[in-house]
């Protein structure tokens, strides 16, 4: 396992709305360091999403967005008798928040020449719309756990 941090304990809400979850986020995107400038791109890209959604609060599409890129199911590898088998298995809590957060920014580094807060703004309007990088990379992982149901019997 990885190493424990007192992340969870430790973490406030964020300056503008008080969600912990945007706080968590800010915190993954962050880089040596910097902050306010994660900040900076974080709110830059929500209010990008007011402009294109009026309707919505900007705070609500991220958590839809999160929402609906966390997997429910994943495959982890069980050695069994000498084979490596590809195991379904569920997912917990702290993980798909992670995974999702993990998916999104990752498609957001994945992409260029673009500044960060729109590559952000778009993937996020794509994830809540249930389409684009991130959203695709968890169907691809509830796809590879549906094809082997056939070890569920390994999980352990």
């Amino acid at each position: 396992m990885g190493r424990i941090t007192a992340s969870r304990k430790m973490l406030t809400g964020d300056p503008k709305f008080g969600s912990l979850l945007a706080s968590k986020f800010i915190n993954c995107m962050m880089w040596s360091g910097k902050k306010s400038n994660a900040q900076r791109v974080f709110y830059g890209a929500l209010d990008i999403i007011h402009e294109k959604i009026k309707d919505a609060e900007p705070i609500e599409v991220f958590t839809q967005a999160l929402e609906n890129v966390k997997p429910n199911i994943e495959v982890r590898s069980k050695r069994v008798g000498g084979a490596s088998y590809q195991v379904p298995m569920q997912v917990n809590r702290t993980r798909q928040q992670s995974l999702a957060i993990r998916w999104i920014l990752g498609a957001c580094r994945e992409k260029k020449g673009r500044p960060m807060h729109e590559k952000l703004a778009g993937e996020l309007l794509q994830a809540y719309k249930r389409e684009g990088v991130a959203y695709t990379k968890r169907e691809n992982v509830h796809r590879m756990a549906d094809a082997n149901k056939a070890f569920a019997h390994f999980a352990w």
